[in-house]
């Protein structure tokens, strides 16, 4: 009796175990399938996927927050494109464009005169105004001086550009032969200079048209402000919120900022390599190049910047409307 009892137990375990391990490999079956199917399915999307069309824009360097922070993913959401930046300053691309040593597909400058440039040379036939900024002062909130900056503007309290002339303030610009902003600065200068009727207000603060201790890359700029290298420099109204740091707005008649002043900030002039300069508001401009990589591209991408969303993006970084500016053409 106890035999045949062992014997069905037996028997029993071994069929259940049997069951046990069909189910289990029943269910890896399954399993693997599954993975194989997900897998094909996986690189059937790839495949079917379109990879995002590469898009050259050489841009002013004060707009690289921007462009790197919202203008990118939009455009590869809107236009299905890569947008592959070169920032620098403005002059210097226009040269690079015009010699033939960059071929980027669209162009953005900061003032007339580096698209003028471009359109000369036959690379482009036609420059859009997207957008306009103003001159400002910003201050590295770790200066000594960063508490006279704050009450600048106040009743009774001293000037910014008293403030600038202090003794051992690290003023920071760019070089105005290779960007807009180390010449737009020196115009600003020059202008508040009669504004505020100190003759010699341009000197005291800059020294020299190009003194080499106080010209940076313009990338730097903003960064040496932050690290406190720096007391205070010269900025477009753009850039200085983009880092968290202060700064000092500046009266209409010297911010260049006002397109309906244009003639009144024509009177401020520089000599640079024998060639008289003017200011000019400081108003964005966009092209498509002729010679673009990808021309149907570049076309709608300069389209897509006159649209709302890109308005909405520009109006976010702190980039005022064009305006009255018109587009530039040969």
């Amino acid at each position: 009796m106890i035999v045949a009892y062992a014997l069905a137990w037996w028997h029993n375990d071994r069929a259940m175990k049997t069951a046990k391990v069909t189910r289990l490999m029943a269910l890896a079956k399954v399993v693997a399938l599954a993975v194989v199917m997900l897998t094909i399915a996986g690189v059937r999307l790839v495949q079917s996927a379109d990879p995002l069309t590469p898009l050259q824009v050489a841009y002013a360097g004060s707009m690289g927050s921007m462009m790197d922070g919202a203008i990118r993913p939009a455009v590869a959401q809107a236009l299905e494109a890569d947008l592959r930046g070169r920032a620098q300053g403005s002059t210097g691309l226009a040269k690079m464009i015009a010699a033939g040593s960059i071929r980027p597909d669209v162009f953005i400058s900061v003032t007339p005169g580096p698209m003028r440039l471009v359109i000369a040379a036959g690379k482009a036939a036609r420059a859009i105004p997207i957008a306009r900024t103003e001159m400002v002062i910003a201050y590295s909130p770790k200066s000594q001086f960063a508490a006279e900056f704050a009450k600048s503007g106040g009743a009774g309290a001293k000037p910014w550009w008293q403030i600038l002339q202090s003794p051992g303030l690290r003023f920071g610009r760019t070089d105005p032969n290779t960007d807009p902003s180390g010449l737009n600065i020196i115009f600003t200068m020059q202008l508040a200079a009669a504004y505020y009727h100190q003759p010699d207000l341009a000197e005291k603060i800059m020294g020299t048209q190009i003194n080499p201790h106080q010209i940076f890359m313009e990338p730097q700029l903003m960064a040496r402000l932050q690290a406190g290298q720096l007391d205070a420099s010269s900025a477009y109204r753009t850039q200085p919120d983009s880092f968290g740091l202060p700064f000092v707005t500046l009266p209409g008649a010297i911010n260049l900022g006002d397109a309906a002043m244009e003639s009144a900030y024509k009177k401020a002039t520089v000599t640079l390599n024998g060639r008289i300069l003017h200011s000019e508001p400081l108003t964005f401009y966009a092209a498509a190049m002729k010679d673009a990589p990808q021309p149907e591209l570049a076309v709608r991408f300069v389209t897509w910047l006159q649209g709302s969303a890109a308005r909405a993006i520009l109006a976010k970084y702190h980039y005022d409307d064009a305006g009255d500016a018109r587009p530039l053409a040969p």
